[in-house]
């Protein structure tokens, strides 16, 4: 009405039928195709973004620097090392305190992100303050806090501040296998792209692993497993393939004999885990069809619902990597647009993935779906 358009004038200068406009205008057709957009959005002389509107805010980068910032500030403190926690305030029994972490673990596998940066500062100071006053007792506790803490930061490709939290991990767990195979799974993280690191990593790994594998614990076979697959991810970035596929079908062995939806010392380790770490190695191997020719089939496994939501969307996030190897625009924006409603913060939180959405949004025929999603995180 505005451009004094009739709808036959502007069905011609589209392209399309008069019916198709009305349709559309009655909303009984939808509009699926980016390209389509943008030809009414030129017609009509406005903006793509007009058209699509911003119901999304974009996400604010700076409240997640500003919380990084804090958790810096709270790794500066070095009340361990001073002896004595400080202010007068009375120490938080290791109880309360460990029950805090458990609450932080919970939020990071249900992909709270923003929350847990908020906890992490206070969670990191208290957990000192324990420490300095009762240095054995407080020992799993510092493990398990910067354990937490260098998950969180990978997510937010804070790399040297992630480096720091999982080696006071290490650092703390030193002279005890389960801690210091426990801290090694996230020093695996954070160091995926060291070819070193794998030797670090299957250090751990034979360490915690049961001499006689039918008499190992779930618990023991777990973090084994789980430091073989960071090892298997590890080669895979090198470019090793043959590695790579021995480490895993190591893994694998061990996975069967945990079974799915355990989550002994915050692996959630089992087979289901092992078949989304394959399609993670084909990623890093470059073999897009081979990655998702695995994540179609591993989704349909009985044990992927039973995994927590972060591992969820973070391997949807590595699918949405294979289809884009593939040249599948439109099914890695089916799976990040799945991925961003199972698990937000892990696709609008993490850098890396909001530009697999830009990536997938420059698609002509892009779903208008995952323009939306761009549009809100201001890509587009």
């Amino acid at each position: 009405m505005r451009r004094r358009l009739s709808q036959q004038t502007f069905a011609d200068r589209l392209g399309k039928s008069k019916s198709w406009v009305d349709k559309v205008e009655r909303g009984v057709r939808s509009l699926e195709r980016l390209s389509t957009i943008r030809d009414i959005a030129t017609v009509l002389r406005v903006d793509t973004a007009t058209l699509l509107g911003r119901d999304i805010e974009p996400a604010d980068t700076a409240e997640r620097h500003e919380g990084v910032a804090q958790i810096r500030a709270a790794m500066s403190t070095y009340e361990m090392a001073l002896g004595r926690p400080s202010g007068r305030r009375e120490v938080m029994p290791p109880e309360r305190l460990a029950r805090e972490i458990a609450h932080a673990w919970t939020t990071y596998q249900h992909a709270r992100y923003p929350h847990l940066i908020e906890l992490v500062p206070a969670l990191l100071t208290e957990v000192h303050r324990t420490h300095a006053q009762d240095p054995e007792a407080g020992r799993t506790l510092v493990v398990e806090a910067y354990r937490v803490t260098a998950a969180l930061l990978v997510k937010l490709d804070e790399g040297h501040l992630a480096w720091l939290a999982a080696d006071r991990a290490m650092s703390a767990a030193t002279g005890d296998r389960v801690l210091l195979a426990c801290a090694a799974v996230q020093l695996g993280q954070v160091l995926r792209a060291s070819a070193r690191a794998r030797s670090v990593m299957l250090a751990a790994a034979y360490r915690i692993a049961p001499p006689d594998p039918d008499a190992g614990s779930p618990q023991e076979m777990s973090l084994c497993g789980s430091l073989l697959i960071q090892a298997a991810l590890i080669a895979a970035r090198a470019g090793d393939d043959r590695a790579t596929a021995d480490l895993l079908d190591e893994a694998a062995e061990m996975a069967v004999r945990v079974g799915d939806g355990h989550d002994h010392h915050r692996t959630t380790f089992g087979p289901t885990a092992v078949e989304l770490a394959r399609v993670a190695a084909a990623v890093e191997l470059g073999d897009g069809p081979e990655a998702v020719a695995r994540h179609e089939k591993a989704i349909r496994r009985d044990g992927w619902r039973w995994l927590p939501v972060e591992h969820r969307a973070a391997h949807l996030v590595d699918a949405a990597r294979a289809y884009l190897h593939s040249d599948d625009h439109g099914n890695a924006a089916r799976v990040l647009i799945r991925a961003d409603s199972i698990a937000a913060a892990e696709v609008r939180h993490r850098p890396t993935v909001r530009d697999l959405v830009a990536q997938a949004t420059r698609d002509p025929h892009a779903p208008a779906t995952i323009v939306q999603l761009a549009l809100g995180l201001g890509l587009v």
